[in-house]
């Protein structure tokens, strides 16, 4: 992996976590944690997505849409797991 693609991989798991932290709980989670719950997100969506059939197609709009929904279980989750 060269260093480009390790910055889109970075900014992108930066953004969907930022974008799922905004969804599910109205804030961020720093600049690290948003970092960790998007790729996160993105290793979730990616067993999930293709067990199920579903693809969003290619691209960088489409990874981030998918790491965002990843990310958005990941959080719904954890939630749920601290009440319980």
């Amino acid at each position: 992996m060269g260093i480009e693609s390790l910055l889109i991989f970075l900014l992108i798991g930066a953004i969907a976590g930022w974008l799922a932290g905004l969804i599910v709980s109205g804030f961020g989670f720093g600049l690290l944690g948003n970092i960790i719950i998007g790729i996160l997100g993105a290793v979730i969506a990616g067993y999930l997505f293709p067990a199920l059939g579903f693809s969003l197609g290619g691209g960088i709009l489409a990874a981030i849409v998918h790491a965002t929904i990843g990310a958005i279980l990941l959080l719904l989750l954890i939630r749920v797991i601290k009440r319980a």
